[in-house]
């Protein structure tokens, strides 16, 4: 199997640089050229272009478009005009968290308190903390996770295009909420995932315990008409490697850099890079009946042109919806568990992919299944060569055997790339400053 080589070199400059150029581009839809902050979702470009399609706040009259340079501003300009269609540039990089977690802290909160309080040897395994009084450590930190809460998440409303202008545009800390809403475009913004400066201590999840961690870079959760385009996700200066360990277990502080979830429909995530994190992209959050009847029939989502770099697992991990993924770049590194989840009800169609995976690493394992779903994986190729990913997963992992055939055919797709050319296209096109 022949490994391909300069992709590295690539992709530690994608995903490493936040330095952003902006090109002022066209869409597919549209005839003439237009102002970056207008453009739409082009016709027949995935899911979201399905029905009314995705325009965001492209039709703003000059009163609803703001340019922001802090997260005060940026909240005001969420607000300002309710649901008409607005467009909001992003100038910089906006910090969320800029005064720190001991700004978040309720009086009398003590993490070292806490530590000593519900350290194993001394609270051991057999009961969580939910029932802790108000005045307790745990109570303390309930609250402290409430204000940061209220702090870092933005709801964005419908009709709106939010843009990063500039050189180097994004978002530190922040946690933005697309909920119950139709036709929102985000585009060309780099997100720093935000850290959970309170996680919490659960001793019954597993043998050994485990640090929980709330707020994702981006939540679509019951929304319709979304467009993803150009943006860069990334752990950025603090990477779980970083993170200290207590109990024996990773403090973790990070969630996903992407959920799609309660309902959501017709979403399009197109030239994203993804890196650097553990837990990437869920579509659908859970198995439980409630969720189900909830998901059942929606999640429609379409992923092209993405990178996926040095992750974890979930690029994406998928329950009940109709997902397209294709034309996209997974790059494994040491740490890797997979690529694509296979869950309940899902109905995922992964073609025209590659894979870059060094030695060491089973090509067997970029197919994970969690539940009885069929799935369509053709034209796929790893390390640049043609591979049957379902065979070989069933091969390498006989005993989670996956069934061929997703039972739709995607319509909504514009250019499709060769399999064996898009290391190239999407490393040199993909992330944040890569309109053209």
């Amino acid at each position: 199997m022949r490994t391909q080589k300069c992709h590295g070199r690539v992709i530690a400059t994608l995903v490493g640089c936040t330095a952003l150029a902006l090109a002022v581009t066209t869409t597919t839809a549209q005839a003439h050229p237009r102002a970056l902050d207008r453009q739409t979702l082009g016709a027949g470009d995935g899911w979201g272009s399905y029905g009314t399609g995705t325009s965001g706040g492209a039709s703003a009259t000059a009163e609803h478009v703001y340019t922001v340079t802090n997260w005060a501003d940026f909240k005001a300009a969420l607000a300002a005009g309710g649901s008409a269609p607005k467009i909001i540039r992003v100038k910089g990089v906006i910090d969320a968290n800029a005064d720190g977690c001991d700004s978040f802290a309720a009086p009398g909160y003590d993490f070292a308190q806490y530590l000593a309080t519900y350290d194993p040897a001394v609270w051991g395994y057999d009961q969580n903390l939910d029932n802790e009084p108000a005045d307790s450590p745990e109570g303390l930190r309930r609250v402290s996770a409430a204000n940061q809460n209220t702090a870092i998440k933005a709801f964005i409303p419908a009709n709106t295009t939010l843009i990063g202008i500039g050189r180097n545009a994004g978002f530190k800390g922040a946690s933005l909420q697309i909920t119950a809403v139709d036709n929102v475009i985000v585009r060309n913004l780099s997100f720093e995932s935000p850290l959970d400066c309170f996680p919490q201590w659960d001793p019954t999840d597993g043998d050994t315990g485990n640090w929980n961690s709330e707020y994702d870079s981006a939540v679509i959760y019951g929304s319709t008409h979304v467009w993803l385009d150009h943006d860069s996700f990334t752990d950025g200066d603090h990477p779980d490697s970083t993170l200290p360990t207590y109990f024996g277990r990773i403090f973790e502080q990070h969630d996903g850099e992407l959920d799609i979830v309660k309902g959501a429909d017709y979403v399009t995530a197109s030239w994203n890079v993804f890196g650097d994190h553990d837990k990437t992209i869920l579509i659908g959050n859970s198995d439980s009946a409630s969720t189900a009847a909830v998901d059942r029939g929606h999640l429609k989502v379409t992923l092209h042109h993405n990178l996926f770099s040095n992750l974890v697992e979930r690029a994406p991990r998928v329950r009940f919806g109709q997902v397209d993924s294709y034309n996209n770049h997974f790059v494994a590194e040491p740490g890797y568990g997979y690529s694509y989840g296979i869950g309940l009800e899902s109905q995922l169609v992964a073609e025209h992919n590659a894979f870059t995976v060094p030695a060491g690493i089973s090509e067997a394992t970029i197919l994970k299944k969690w539940s009885e779903a069929p799935l369509t994986a053709d034209d796929n190729y790893v390390n640049g060569e043609l591979t049957d990913l379902i065979a070989v997963h069933n091969a390498g992992v006989p005993t989670e055997i996956l069934q061929s055939g997703a039972g739709w055919t995607p319509t909504l797709r514009t250019k499709i790339d060769p399999a064996r050319a898009v290391p190239y296209v999407v490393d040199h096109n993909a992330g944040a400053g890569r309109l053209r």
